[in-house]
């Protein structure tokens, strides 16, 4: 009786077309993905680093996109980062139509995932800032959800910063997938995933914090627009806000060209193969009709 239970909740809930799951899937990733990762940043914000540092910071971020994957990568492969599913669009690996999809579904988990840190960490905001929440100054709470960059760094700087940083994780992203390359064990991708953005976080995290996700940036920093943080999260450092999301684009679309012509392209294809075992298949041959 409980099977036949079961089975006749999934007939009618189950959802039947493909993207509708695959839009579910990104938007819950994603979810996992910031609530890890901003609430690391979180607990060491707001606890003065007594419960946290930069370390912990990146180890959130890099569990917390392994753990994304894992939840949504047998679904919609787990992208959770709108540079990557443009980069999969560019290689033909994901279709174009569902590309707007992905992107919607990420920026809403991302922004649901910065509502869900801010209500678990609420009274701990409350008495971190007072109940003033601000961008700048010693109480700044901001930087907790989206990225502002250091004071050295200038506009240009950051914009290569974050090609840079995108697209090496594109580009390793690309090779861990690639059935051509060594790849990595089925099931052990996230987890190889996951330590590319330890690698960022301690190489390249001094300049802006490694974002390298406009909805991981962008959705997050929405949230903080319209929960008290107001528009300052836009207009600080000089409208900063459009680096996180276009610089991650530019990057992932250079990394895929530069994967598929360095890499891919040079991959033996079936039909090489084939021709291949032909002309060994001709050679043995004529040497047995030679001799």
């Amino acid at each position: 009786m409980e099977v036949q239970n079961k089975r006749s909740m999934r007939q009618h809930c189950a959802l039947k077309h493909g993207i509708f799951k695959e839009f579910l899937a990104e938007f819950l990733g994603t979810f996992v993905l910031v609530l890890f990762g901003c609430g690391s940043v979180a607990q060491t914000v707001l606890s003065r680093s007594t419960l946290g540092e930069p370390l912990t910071v990146h180890i959130g971020f890099s569990v917390g996109l392994m753990m994304a994957v894992y939840v949504a990568g047998g679904v919609s492969g787990g992208h959770v980062n709108p540079a990557v599913s443009l980069a999969m669009v560019i290689l033909g690996k994901l279709k174009i139509w569902k590309f707007p999809f992905y992107v919607i579904a990420q920026f809403l988990g991302a922004f649901a995932g910065a509502a869900a840190v801010f209500g678990l960490y609420y009274d701990a905001f409350m008495d971190f800032t007072s109940g003033i929440l601000s961008v700048t100054g010693i109480n700044a709470t901001g930087h907790i959800f989206a990225s502002y960059p250091a004071r050295h760094l200038s506009v240009l700087g950051g914009f290569i910063d974050q090609v840079v940083g995108t697209g090496m994780l594109v580009l390793c992203i690309l090779a861990i997938i690639d059935g051509g390359n060594i790849g990595a064990p089925k099931g052990v991708e996230p987890l190889a995933i996951g330590l590319i953005i330890m690698a960022i976080g301690v190489s390249m995290g001094l300049n802006c914090g490694y974002p390298l996700n406009p909805a991981r940036d962008l959705g997050p920093r929405l949230f903080t627009a319209v929960a008290g943080w107001g528009m300052e999260v836009f207009s600080t450092a000089d409208n900063w806000w459009w680096i996180p999301v276009a610089g991650p684009m530019v990057g992932g679309v250079i990394a895929a060209v530069i994967y598929y012509l360095f890499i891919e392209l040079h991959h033996p294809h079936d039909e090489d193969d084939e021709e291949d075992e032909d002309s060994s298949l001709k050679d043995k041959y004529e040497m047995i009709t030679m001799s």
